[in-house]
């Protein structure tokens, strides 16, 4: 979009378009007018004859371009006939169409779905941009330095723009070494911006950019005078009803299926609803400590499912500079490579995969949660104005001593005891801690962070957030933080690389919202997390799935860096061009190399960090500058 009608360059817009050729390999388009270019790419999953975009009402006077699915997009048709609106298609999309020309920008509160969506009102000069309320579709943007607004789904869409500028920010470096990704709405780059989850953005065209607006927010509205047996029964419907509201599609349908908790419910769901067997897929690995699909193939066992499982060998690292290319800013959750694989193993057979993704931020079912009511427990004993200065100076006074178990750790003890709720979960969180960062960062730097700090993300959401209890308030910081900003940016960019749709009806706004109002005791109880959940799934899942211990989806971290790949992390991490950025202490680096390798400490975390930090400047040839 451009102001003053200036003419769109067809071949660029054709290149925007054509670098997220993955994200819609079936058909593209484009639509050009005076001072706006659209395209899109479509993966036909409604509609397969007669999606194309973008796409226009009666008169042409209004255009969408649209990523996602509408689940409840029959009933608004039906309710938008009766007022009058006149469709063209079966699509889902085209709903939105209408919703806009009959609601404006309120439209949204009416959609039930996953979406990133952006509306030109020509009448208006206007326009408008929308992203869905948890964050599960992704929305890039920039307002570059020639007077044209940009936007896609990835940022690879923005870095194919002449004009934009590669420049890196370095308060986004800080939250990056900090959280292990980029939260919203920063990126890596200086220039460019991610819409906020359940948030728009109106531009108007010649006009400044103005602020996102929020739409929607978690609520935590407890509910009254309901007992465990309430919650349990009604927490089944509602689960039930979300999943099916999520299985509208007109091709092949599956689930993902781990043999935890939240991916067996939804297969149980959709075994009760569906009359034909799902399809199932899980990947194996070829370490027994990392393996877990003898439960995957429990579950499929008793709901009878088509079930698919592929082995992955454990010395599966040859993907760093794919995952480089998929995420186009620095991503350190290694998770990754595997989440990419069950996603390219799945489109063999499906082109929807209904995932389990949300359960642990709506339940309470992270250790993390465990660990942080632990502390503050003991924090509630004092007020913070006595905690601070007198476990503050504990804590520094104190040595460090990493090699003791745990209880014996005094110094983290005393620091963790100095700090308030929000910055203890955020040091829970950090996958490198405050003394790891300043140790990290050169001098040069951190004073060019002038003081910023990556917890103060986490201080922003906590100020605005709509509870004050404590596992409600790390619950919401959650579901501001790790969940867009890693797990559903790591199913959606591994996913569209292999043309697969991935849904998430734990995510479902409605169940979303109702699951908050539930007290916090139901989510964690003696030290479980997710007991309500658990409970209310015992008539539909074993106790071994249920109830035996969290394993995650990890790999072989420590031991890749000491053996398969310790030449090729020695290379990026003590490699020239990374050191001449100017953001590292090239002394510590050597530091947790030689100390990784010999095996007298563990940097695999920080390691990797880097290491994936290196693959991105590699990749996209950004500048520190």
């Amino acid at each position: 979009m451009q102001g003053g009608a200036r003419a769109i360059d067809r071949e660029l817009l054709h290149r925007m378009n054509e670098s997220q050729f993955h994200r819609g390999p079936v058909e593209g388009d484009l639509h050009l007018e005076p001072g706006l270019g659209f395209g899109h790419r479509r993966l036909s999953i409604i509609a397969l004859e007669a999606g194309l975009q973008p796409l226009f009402n009666e008169d042409e006077s209004i255009a969408l371009v649209f990523n996602g699915e509408i689940y409840n997009f029959r009933e608004l048709r039906t309710e938008l006939q009766g007022l009058g609106h006149a469709f063209r298609t079966p699509s889902d999309s085209e709903t939105i169409v209408h919703a806009y020309e009959q609601w404006g920008e309120d439209c949204v509160n009416h959609l039930r779905g996953m979406f990133a969506f952006a509306i030109w009102d020509r009448p208006r000069q206007t326009l408008f941009m929308a992203r869905d309320r948890l964050g599960i579709k992704p929305m890039h943007y920039a307002a570059l330095p020639d007077g044209t607004f940009a936007f896609g789904s990835e940022l690879k869409s923005l870095l194919t723009l002449p004009s934009f500028r590669r420049e890196i920010d370095p308060l986004a470096v800080e939250d990056y070494f900090a959280y292990g990704y980029v939260p919203e709405p920063r990126t890596i780059f200086s220039g460019a911006r991610k819409l906020l989850p359940g948030h728009t953005l109106t531009v108007r065209a010649g006009q400044p950019l103005p602020a996102s607006k929020q739409y929607w927010d978690v609520p935590f509205v407890p509910h009254v005078g309901m007992t465990d047996r309430d919650i349990e029964g009604e927490l089944v419907v509602r689960l039930r009803e979300a999943v099916e509201s999520h299985l509208i599609a007109d091709v092949p349908l599956g689930a993902f299926l781990s043999g935890g908790v939240d991916s067996s419910a939804v297969v149980a769901m959709m075994a009760g609803i569906n009359q034909e067997p799902v399809n199932t897929c899980s990947i194996a690995f070829d370490d027994p400590a990392f393996d877990e699909s003898e439960y995957a193939r429990q579950v499929a066992e008793q709901y009878k499912t088509n079930h698919q499982c592929e082995t992955v060998g454990t010395d599966d690292y040859g993907l760093l500079d794919t995952l480089a290319a998929l995420y186009d800013e620095p991503y350190a959750d290694s998770s990754a490579i595997p989440t990419y694989r069950v996603c390219q193993l799945a489109r063999k057979r499906v082109t929807v995969a209904l995932s389990g993704d949300g359960g642990d931020e709506n339940f309470a079912g992270y250790r993390r949660h465990r660990m942080a009511m632990g502390e503050e427990r003991v924090r509630s004993l004092l007020p913070l104005t006595v905690r601070k200065p007198v476990f503050g100076l504990l804590g520094k006074a104190y040595p460090k001593a990493d090699w003791a178990p745990r209880m014996f750790r005094a110094k983290t003890t005393f620091e963790a005891l100095a700090r308030d709720l929000t910055e203890g979960y955020f040091h829970g969180v950090s996958v490198n801690n405050d003394r790891v960062r300043k140790q990290l960062f050169s001098a040069s730097f951190q004073q060019r962070l002038q003081g910023y700090r990556a917890v103060e993300v986490m201080r922003g959401y906590a100020e605005q957030a709509p509870t004050d209890d404590p596992l409600s308030l790390i619950q919401y910081l959650d579901m501001k933080t790790y969940l867009p900003g890693d797990i559903l940016t790591k199913v959606d960019r591994a996913s569209m690389a292999h043309a697969l749709e991935v849904r998430v009806p734990l995510l479902d706004h409605q169940f979303v919202e109702w699951v908050s109002g539930l007290p916090s005791t139901s989510k964690l109880r003696n030290g479980e997390g997710k007991h309500i959940f658990k409970k209310a799934l015992e008539p539909y899942l074993s106790q071994d799935i249920l109830y035996r211990k969290k394993q995650g989806f990890s790999i072989p971290l420590a031991a890749w860096l000491r053996g398969p790949l310790r030449e090729a992390m020695r290379r990026a991490v003590l490699n020239p061009a990374l050191l001449d950025t100017g953001i590292f202490n090239p002394a510590y680096l050597k530091q947790i190399v030689d100390e990784h390798q010999a095996g007298t400490k563990d940097h695999a975390v920080t390691l990797w960090s880097v290491l994936m930090f290196d693959a991105f400047l590699r990749k996209n040839g950004a500048s520190a500058a």
